[in-house]
């Protein structure tokens, strides 16, 4: 039996954006069709297997869709047949599945993109799969006040 990872979209009026949180994933196949169906399938790091697919809301170009796969998740780039913004992610006006869920962090809305720029989904570009170019000697470590000086002592 297979699960289902969490799935976070966003899209520009070009391409689609899917972010699918699966850490340490493996063996790891991406399938997009013309149609606009779009299959994914993992092992997760304990054997699992994951698995969905989205009857996306209008045709993809298969050619212009790339994936990256980074140590958290795997980013898969979406290339849109026609330009336009979608009203949704699927073709099915019903509401999405629970593991499918708006990306804030990458929307960006139709009048907003001209003025933002893109996510830069090129070959070169490292620090989209999560792991940074200029990482420092704290290794992406959150910084924390003092908590002595938070509690007064």
């Amino acid at each position: 039996m297979s699960r289902h990872p969490e799935v976070l979209w966003a899209q520009r009026s070009d391409k689609v954006y899917l972010t699918v949180a699966l850490p340490d994933a493996k063996d790891i196949s991406v399938k997009c069709e013309p149609h606009g169906f779009f299959t994914f399938s993992a092992l997760g790091l304990n054997g699992q297997r994951f698995y969905f697919s989205l009857p996306l809301y209008a045709p993809i170009l298969p050619e212009g869709c790339k994936t990256k796969v980074g140590l958290r998740n795997i980013l898969c780039s979406i290339q849109k047949e026609q330009k336009g913004w979608w009203k949704r992610l699927l073709k099915s006006e019903e509401k999405p599945a629970p593991y499918i869920k708006v990306d804030w962090n990458k929307w960006c809305d139709e009048d907003e993109e001209e003025s933002n720029t893109d996510l830069a989904f090129d070959d070169d570009d490292e620090a989209y799969v999560g792991e940074d170019d200029e990482s420092g000697d704290d290794e992406g470590m959150l910084y924390l006040p003092d908590l002595e000086k938070a509690r007064g002592n």
